[in-house]
């Protein structure tokens, strides 16, 4: 299995799928309550060079962007830290 490998080490590949650690991660339960559970290990989409022809945004958050999968989406510099998802079981 991989290591963690931190942002300012080494970056994914455009649009790769990885595990992403977030910490303090809240993520909000459904219903009306806003209760929230940490996550601080979430599935992200790495988008290179997303903000490169918004200035503003890429001023504000950074050239690089994280997505989600559903409402999860994050901006670079909330991950410290990711690594590549592993594969799953082999069949016997």
């Amino acid at each position: 299995m991989s290591l963690w490998v931190k942002i300012n080490d080494r970056l994914p590949e455009n649009n790769q799928r990885v595990l992403a650690f977030i910490p303090k991660n809240k993520v909000f339960l459904p219903g009306m309550q806003l209760d929230f559970e940490i996550r601080e290990v979430v599935v992200l989409h790495f988008r290179e060079n997303f903000y490169a022809e918004n200035a503003d945004k890429k001023e504000k958050y950074g050239i690089h962007f994280w997505s989600g999968e559903g409402n999860s989406n994050h901006f670079f510099q909330d991950v410290t830290h990711w690594k590549t998802i592993p594969d799953g079981p082999q069949k016997t």
